[in-house]
Order: C-alpha cells, then structure tokens, then sequence
C-alpha cells in the first residue's frame, strides 16, 4: 500500500528487459511511497531493479524498456503520462540525480563550472551573470576548496570525492523537492565516503529535500536511514524503519545481505613469526616526475616514501588508506610493474629490484596479481580456458598440462567446468573475478597481490571470494597482499595490518591491535569514518 500523502508515489510499476534476459521484468509490480524530508534507502544486489527503478523515475529508460504497467506520481501528477518535453523541465527542478560514477556522468570536454550553470541555462534560470555568481555558491556549499578556481577545472584533475560533490552541485543547481543518489559513494574509501554521506544528510536537512539513496552497503543504511527498502530479482521483498530492517529482518534475502556485510570485527590471529619471510621490503622509494613542454623540471609527486614491510608464508598482510596514500603504487613496484627510485625488495632473500625484465621473468610466476576491475582485466576475445592456460604456457607448460590445470582451477575456484569454453561476457562480475583468481594461481605463486580485489562487488558476492581466498591460502599455504581502502573487509581476513598515508607507512601490527588500539591520527580517523558504527545503536 502506498500513502496518500507522499511527494512521490509508486504504484504498481514494471518495467520489461530486452528479450533473452534472465526474467521478463527489471521492475516488478513496485509500489513505494517517499515522504517530503524523508531518506529512503533501496538496498538490493546488482540485477536487483533498485537503478532501473531510479532511471524510471527520472525518465531516463531506453525507448525499450518503457514502463509497461504502473504510476509514478510526484505530488499527484503522473510523470509517465508527460511528454517528453514537459519531463525534461521536471528533471533538475523536480527530481534530480546524482549516479555512481560521476567520471562518465561528466563531460570531460568541458569545465566543472560550465557543466554547472549549463544546468541552469538550460531551464532558462538567471542571466549568464547571475548563473556565475551560482556556481560559485554551489560549489563552496558543497564543500569544494577555492571555487573561484576549481570552477576552471577539467573533471579529470580532480579526484573521485571532489568529482562526486561537483555532481551533487549541479543536483542541487535548481534546488529539486527530490535527490535521488545511486550509489554514490561505491567507489570512494572511507572518510571520502563519510564527507559525502555527511553532505546528503546536510543537505537534506536545510533544504528540506527528499532523498531516495540506493545503494547496496547495510553500513551506509545503518548512518543514513529513515525507512529501507530491500529489492530482490525487481520486487520488494522486505520493507520497514531502519531500525526493524538491520536489527530485526524478516526475509531469507535481507538476512543473506545483512550477515554478508563485514562488521569492525578485528581479526584475532597468532603472529607467524615462525614461518619464513617470503617479501621482504626495505626503505623503497617511488618518485613520479610531471616535466614541461621543454623538458623543464616543474613537479614531484612522492607515492611511496621510504617503506619497508615483510610478508611471511601465509600470512595475509593488509595495506589500507585512502586514494593517493600510495598503496596501489606500493603493489606495483613490489610486482616489478613500476620502476622504483631506491631501496630494497627481497623475494626469498634475493633482491629483485635492480633485476632487468630478463632477468625477473622466471621469478615473475612467484608473485601474481589480482586486479580489482576483472573485466577489463580479462581479454574479452578469448575463452576463459585460454586465458587461464596463458600463463603457464609462456613460461614452457605444455599445452596438454597446461589445460589439466587450468581446469583444475576452475573447479577449485567453484565454477562450473563449461566455464572453460566460455567467454568474460558471459559471467557475472564475482564469476569473473574468480577466473582472475584462477589465474593469477595458474602459475603456482607464493604470494599473491589482491588490489581492491572485491570493491567492485556486492557485499554476498564480496563475501563468497572473500571466502574463496580464505580457503585457497589455507589449502595452498600463499601469502596474500591485501590492498583495500575498505577498513571492514581488513578487519575481517586480515592477520596484519599496515596503514598508509601520503606514501609512508604510519601505522603497522597485528590487526586486532591496530583497530583495537590505533596510535596514529590518521588511522583514528580512518576507523572513525567507517560505515555502520551507529548500527548497534538504532
């Protein structure tokens, strides 16, 4: 049932998918109602309708995939009924958007500033002087540094946290009743994701606004919601107050997500101080260098800034800190994959560092990568038995062995054995990351270098390779190398725990000790900003 006095009012939606899909609709017969001032959260797994439900709402679906049944009533007109002209004056004024990932949502063409007062010009709000003035507010409002400058920026100069508030500016260009947030905060790490999650909620707050956040993170629902809504397969199947939802579910689905999200459980394990040292890093220095049109010296950017770390035989060692600290750099340079300036890197005692590409490429097998977007990761024009078999044949396997084990692999990462004639398309995103896992084991590595392995992926799916892994280093005795800006999923698998910031290690222990007791500042404040800590509380 839908109230009666809602500013938005779904009845009975559907919406069908293209033929050859695994149902027949994306939304299924969906009837919510959300309230002036109100947050509603949609959670549900990708494929579950929650994005096809926003797109409908915005009009944004493709001309095939019309609404077919259903209303979607903002303060009681019907916004299917409206030609498309009157619709696009709703969009920006009425209900406006804010997606994912504001990099493709963004014209890299233009400036920040432009794209703003576009929003405005193109509703005819203001003079070109007025919309200047505009910009300027709204960029400073959402919490921008020097808007007089920042609004000359190219989206591609600034970074994902500062992309994702310009996008929020131009939402609120028009100053909408709604803001609809598709997970806008997936791909950020943690005190990123605090300011933003803190800005919507300031936001809804002075304006009034209501906001329907999708997203698929119960820690997020746990510090932003009113009211949840779980979406499964394009139906709801479970809805409620925040606080029924996450402390009292009812559906199998909604208890599948809730037990899948990672909670700040530090991992308690006995230090292995017995095992023998498989990494071994010393003082490294990376420098990257930005020279002028003739060659002149103009910047220095310093990634990663006199680390050393060890990484024993199966020891799972986390690197966690935010986008820039450095740590995906550290991954590379230990992979041999960036130069470095100075320092050391044992493999089994021998120095790989100054070693040329010659040289290391028979040690190269011992330390493999897991890439954190699978997909693009994977060559789309081979079969995913090829890709697999690559590796071992490279370095002289025989065909025949070579494909022994990479079926091998596809069963013990759990896939089915017709995964090997099958290409990447044809999975799903946690499917193919298990086929990165595979191949990355193909050659039989001692230590593998997972970066931001499982960010991409839902938290069930995250939690299933999470596991994966848990389970191949058991059986396999590897030692793992665990980057992630997600300080949850480190607490949960990780033995150690070392902290980066601005390319120096400031913090490393054994986990429970750095998440129990951290010394540092700077990861005092990366726990504080972890999603969820109210849960317990609501």
């Amino acid at each position: 049932m839908v109230s009666d006095n809602g500013l938005l009012q779904i009845e009975g939606l559907c919406v069908p998918l293209p033929h050859g899909q695994d149902r027949h609709l994306a939304v299924d017969d969906v009837s919510l109602t959300l309230n002036a001032g109100e947050m509603l959260c949609v959670v549900g797994e990708s494929g579950s309708g929650k994005s096809m439900l926003a797109n409908a709402v915005m009009g944004l679906l493709p001309y095939y995939m019309q609404a077919s049944a259903g209303r979607i009533l903002f303060k009681g007109q019907n916004l299917l009924e409206m030609s498309e002209a009157v619709l696009r004056n709703k969009r920006g004024q009425a209900v406006s958007m804010v997606f994912q990932e504001p990099m493709s949502a963004l014209n890299p063409l233009m400036q920040v500033g432009e794209q703003i007062a576009e929003v405005m010009a193109v509703h005819g709000v203001g003079t070109a002087q007025s919309r200047a003035s505009r910009v300027v507010e709204l960029l400073e409002y959402v919490g921008l540094p020097e808007p007089h400058q920042l609004q000359h920026a190219y989206p591609f100069r600034l970074s994902g946290g500062q992309r994702q508030r310009v996008m929020i500016a131009m939402a609120l260009a028009l100053e909408p009743d709604i803001l609809i947030a598709d997970e806008p905060t997936t791909a950020l790490d943690v005190t990123t994701q605090a300011q933003i999650l803190d800005l919507i909620c300031r936001i809804r707050a002075e304006k009034g606004m209501a906001v329907l956040f999708i997203t698929h993170d119960f820690g997020v629902v746990a510090d932003i919601a009113d009211r949840v809504i779980v979406m499964e397969g394009g139906q709801i199947v479970e809805q409620g107050a925040a606080a029924q939802i996450l402390n009292s579910p009812q559906h199998p689905y909604t208890k599948q997500l809730i037990a899948a999200v990672p909670r700040q459980n530090a991992k308690v394990s006995q230090p292995k101080n017995h095992e023998s040292i498989l990494l071994d890093v010393r003082n490294l220095h990376k420098v990257y260098r930005e020279t002028g049109l003739l060659g002149t010296h103009t910047r220095e950017v310093v990634a990663v800034d006199d680390v050393s770390l060890t990484l024993r035989k199966s020891e799972t060692l986390g690197l966690v800190g935010e986008s820039g600290s450095g740590k995906s750099t550290l991954g590379r340079c230990i992979l041999k994959l960036a130069e470095i300036d100075s320092g050391e890197i044992l493999l089994n005692g021998q120095d790989i560092a100054p070693m040329t590409e010659e040289v290391f490429r028979p040690l190269r097998k011992k330390v493999q990568m897991i890439f954190q977007d699978p997909f693009s990761s994977l060559n789309p024009r081979h079969t995913v038995g090829r890709i697999i078999m690559d590796g071992p044949l490279a370095h002289g396997a025989s065909r025949s062995s070579a494909e022994s084990k990479a079926r091998e692999l596809l069963s013990l990462v759990g896939l089915e054995p017709s995964s090997f004639e099958r290409y990447p398309h044809e999975f799903s995103g946690g499917q193919r990351q298990r086929v990165g896992i595979a191949r990355a084991l193909a050659l039989e590595p001692e230590i593998l270098v997972a970066d931001e392995a499982v960010s991409a992926l839902d938290v069930s799916v995250q939690a299933q390779v999470l596991s994966l892994l848990q389970r191949l280093q058991r059986q396999l005795g590897i030692a793992v190398l665990f980057i992630t800006h997600d300080l949850r999923i480190a607490a949960e698998i990780c033995d150690r725990v070392a902290v980066m910031y601005r390319g120096k290690i400031v913090e490393q222990g054994q986990t429970a000790q750095v998440f129990g007791q951290p010394q540092h500042e700077y990861t005092q404040r990366l726990i504080a900003a972890i999603p969820g800590a109210a849960w317990d509380n609501l």
